[in-house]
């Protein structure tokens, strides 16, 4: 039986109320039953993420894998769809699923994540590049972008009828634009979701393999937003701002070999659903007080400077 982490336990059912704690108390025998199916045996500590366990775990073959069980929840439904479209083309290997339990059996990459880097430009141009492999016809079952279109115009409609003045008009409407230009029509194509550097691991079978996607289709730009909106902390120590962004807006197209100005579209249309989010819920990092607010300031100006496609001076 594995020991569940505290944290984590805590966690849960802070988010999930009775639900998370039924889960909770029946996940180490979850864990067992899965380790026996697939004829694993632990070989390390549990560890954890936001929403699942991470079990390092040796196969029958002797080769390193992990089990990884999820909160059974909408939002982890499609994970194991994206991991078998790609077929360890820029991500870990899918070697098992059990949908009803939402658990995997996925190849065991290396210790740290691209975020442990400290060249800025080096971390977008991975991610680029990744999000480039990643960009494969999507399956049938996965859910599409484009049809969150209308659900997404009328949220910022919403959102800034809730927080008048919090963001400039101009900035909220080319938003808006966003979702209705490009949201609603976007290829069929596997989009990670959630594809920030620190869901970006080392690897030896490639460099840098992806890990806890969500699941879409949609554009591949759409990724964009994520990454630039999680590379706050570093962006906000540079000595210029504004060019700071627009430069990692512009290693990342090429990176990625995108079109600079959906990208652009794309990041600025996160900041903007950053910037309310925090002020409604916080992050997971900062619920409240300084640091959130903080957080929801960089998303502020993110959302600002990124708003008309602005240059930076040379």
């Amino acid at each position: 039986m594995i020991g569940t982490p505290e944290a984590f336990a805590r966690a849960t059912i802070g988010r999930e109320g009775g639900r998370g704690a039924a889960w909770i108390a029946e996940l180490p025998s979850i864990v067992g039953e899965l380790l026996g199916t697939w004829k694993c045996d632990r070989d390390g500590e549990v560890l954890h993420g936001g929403v699942g366990v991470i079990v390092p775990v040796r196969r029958e073959d002797g080769t390193a894998a992990v089990l990884k069980v999820s909160f059974p929840h909408p939002g982890n439904v499609h994970e194991p769809d994206a991991f078998a479209a790609w077929g360890g083309r820029g991500a870990v290997l899918l070697h098992e699923r059990d949908d009803a339990r939402f658990a995997m059996l996925l190849e065991r990459a290396s210790a740290g994540t691209l975020a442990d880097l400290s060249d800025e430009d080096e971390i977008l141009r991975v991610a680029g590049r990744l999000s480039r492999r990643l960009a494969v016809p999507a399956p049938a079952g996965l859910p599409r972008l484009r049809d969150r279109a209308d659900e997404w115009e009328e949220a910022l409609r919403a959102d800034a009828a809730e927080f008048p003045g919090a963001l400039p008009r101009s900035v909220v409407a080319e938003a808006a634009a966003t979702a209705r230009d490009l949201g609603a029509v976007q290829p069929d194509t596997v989009v990670h979701g959630d594809l920030h550097a620190r869901n970006i691991l080392p690897a030896t079978r490639e460099p840098w393999l992806a890990v806890d996607p969500k699941g879409c289709a949609g554009d591949p730009a759409y990724d964009a937003g994520t990454l630039l909106k999680t590379r706050a902390l570093a962006l906000l120590t540079a000595p210029d701002l504004t060019a700071a962004v627009l430069r990692a807006v512009d290693v990342y197209a090429e990176a990625a070999e995108l079109d600079r100005e959906r990208v652009r579209r794309w990041a600025q249309f996160h900041a903007v659903q950053a910037a309310y989010w925090g002020r409604r819920h916080g992050f997971r990092r900062a619920r409240g007080g300084t640091e959130r607010d903080g957080l929801v300031a960089y998303a502020d100006a993110l959302a600002t400077l990124l708003t008309g496609g602005r240059r930076a001076a040379p």
